[in-house]
């Protein structure tokens, strides 16, 4: 007969219902990452136009940006005592942004300014889930989402940037 699995138990300062709503709320940062990675991930296969390499360049910086971030996300699910989301169905169901429709090439200015209301979108809700975590008393992922929010709206302001004057 197997042995049953050891529950673990987890002492870190922070009741359990804490760790679970900040479990939830990184599942969802983690979640719209994961749609924000692959719309940036397939913008960057797929622009064309006067600015394409430029973008062509900046959207990779980006995806890898996100991915390496995504990681970070999950990895601090898992320390606070909680699972990661990791299926394409959890990303899409938990994220609080959309995916490209399917088959849809936009123009470049259009692929910029939708990664830019995308991360706004996650810049909104980061800021509010920073509220709500410091609530719990989960100082460790206030202090993680502050500093992906402000990750965030860096990658923003360069998207900006392009949508400004004659850019494109």
């Amino acid at each position: 007969m197997p042995k049953a699995e050891k529950a673990e138990t987890i002492d870190i300062g922070l009741e359990e219902d804490a760790r679970k709503k900040s479990v939830a709320v990184l599942n969802t940062v983690l979640s719209s990452a994961a749609v924000l990675y692959t719309k940036t991930r397939n913008y960057h296969w797929n622009v064309v136009g006067p600015q394409w390499h430029d973008l062509h360049e900046l959207f990779e910086q980006q995806y890898e940006a996100i991915a390496a971030s995504m990681d970070e996300v999950a990895e601090r699910a898992r320390s606070v005592g909680g699972k990661a989301v990791g299926t394409m169905g959890e990303f899409i169901q938990c994220s609080k942004i959309a995916e490209e429709k399917p088959n849809t090439f936009p123009n470049a200015r259009t692929m910029v300014q939708n990664l830019v209301n995308d991360h706004e979108a996650i810049i909104r809700d980061l800021r509010e889930s920073v509220d709500a975590t410091e609530e719990w008393g989960d100082a460790g992922t206030s202090d993680f989402l502050t500093a992906l929010m402000e990750a965030h709206e860096k990658m923003a302001w360069m998207l900006r940037s392009y949508l400004e004057g004659d850019g494109i």
